[in-house]
């Protein structure tokens, strides 16, 4: 009989990680087995484990009923088809998408076109549709075989840095770049992070396409001291600051802040600090021990970005075909640019086996991974 392996987290203390090999149940029809090949392990995955309950990211692969307190934590990365049960659906396809810490998931798609399906397993029909879509690497315009490791660790975070900037454009930076005589700031915190970057990037690139005014803003990281280097070489924020010289930034300009961090201190002193803070918003939880809540903040109220209601904007805005070429196009550029080969933003790190993968959890999760790597975890046997 096969065996499915999966890493259980205690939901409540995220260090405490085990895994559980557990038999495979038959499928049922319309379902199919998919081996989980290869997954991306990023602070955007902790993300999901700090905010799994607020944002309901435990709901996706839900632990068995006898693991109480575990979660199991999503992640981005590619399988393959060993078992369907689901016409139109064959036994060798390889699947871009969302996916368990497992060696395998059962899916149950519905929606089967060329492109893709969606997942419609009952208990993720009250999930946002976003994360349920699975797409066919065969006719996927984001894949190349060749970059599926940097598909995986970055393509998801990319999005949403993509999100970002579009929905701070479309918003007009909330009126903060419209200030006479002061030019904006907008702060990024954990500017080593590669949703952060990758956001400070697609704001130069907007900056370049307007010939280098952009919308008056400057683009600030916020960083540890032992980072500053690496987030310089970047070349795409206009500074870069360790977060205990915040004081040097002007704290009558006008602001919007961007939060990768989560971090509920360095939040108080930037609503604090900055009179002229036009909008406060809440990405991710990098620093996990520092998390809180945002209540009784000076300024206005900490939002947080949720990325599939701008996808949702804009495909009724521009149409779906035209929201996913502008997207490719993104990708493509940033694509070149981490992988320029003189000077690479990302190397990519391979962690094989059980015992590997739960190292490199721990280490992402205790903060200790070097910025310029990326790694990417490999379970199924």
């Amino acid at each position: 009989m096969s065996t499915t392996t999966r890493l259980l987290v205690r939901k409540d203390l995220l260090a405490s990680a085990e895994w559980a090999t557990e038999p495979d149940v038959p499928l049922q029809a319309g379902e199919v087995r998919v081996r989980v090949d290869r997954f991306a392990l990023t602070a955007n995955n902790i993300t999901y484990a700090a905010f799994g309950d607020a944002m309901n990211y435990w709901a996706f692969f839900p632990a068995a009923p006898q693991h109480v307190g575990m979660g199991i934590i999503p992640v981005w990365g590619f399988g393959s088809v060993v078992e369907s049960s689901c016409p139109g659906v064959e036994v060798g396809e390889r699947l871009y998408g969302y996916y368990p810490m497992a060696t395998s998931v059962v899916l149950a798609p519905a929606r089967v076109t060329p492109a893709g399906f969606v997942d419609a397993a009952a208990h993720r029909q009250a999930l946002h549709a976003v994360y349920n879509q699975y797409m066919r690497c065969a006719a996927d315009p984001f894949y190349t075989a060749e970059t599926e490791d940097l598909q995986a660790l970055l393509r998801p975070l990319f999005v949403t840095s993509w999100l970002i900037d579009d929905f701070l454009a479309d918003n007009a930076f909330f009126g903060a770049a419209a200030t006479p005589g002061k030019r904006a700031v907008l702060l990024l915190s954990s500017a080593s992070s590669k949703t952060a970057w990758g956001t400070a990037f697609v704001l130069a690139v907007r900056s370049r396409a307007a010939q280098g005014t952009g919308e008056g803003i400057e683009v600030v990281g916020l960083t540890s001291a032992a980072n500053v280097a690496y987030c310089e070489s970047l070349g795409c924020y206009d500074r870069v600051l360790t977060y205990d010289q915040l004081g040097q930034v002007d704290a009558s300009a006008p602001c919007v802040y961007v939060d990768f961090a989560g971090n509920a201190i360095l939040r108080h002193a930037i609503h604090t600090r900055f009179v002229n803070l036009a909008y406060s918003c809440s990405i991710g939880g990098t620093h996990v021990e520092k998390l809180g809540g945002a209540r009784d903040l000076p300024g206005p109220k900490a939002t947080l970005f949720f990325a599939p209601a701008q996808i949702k904007k804009r495909h009724a805005d521009w149409g779906a075909q035209a929201f996913g070429q502008r997207l490719v196009e993104g990708w493509q550029a940033l694509l070149a640019r981490v992988s320029d080969p003189a000077e690479p933003w990302l190397r990519v790190h391979h962690h094989r086996g059980q015992q590997a993968a739960l190292a490199a959890y721990q280490a992402v999760l205790g903060g200790k991974g070097n910025p310029r790597e990326g790694h990417i975890l490999s379970i199924a046997d």
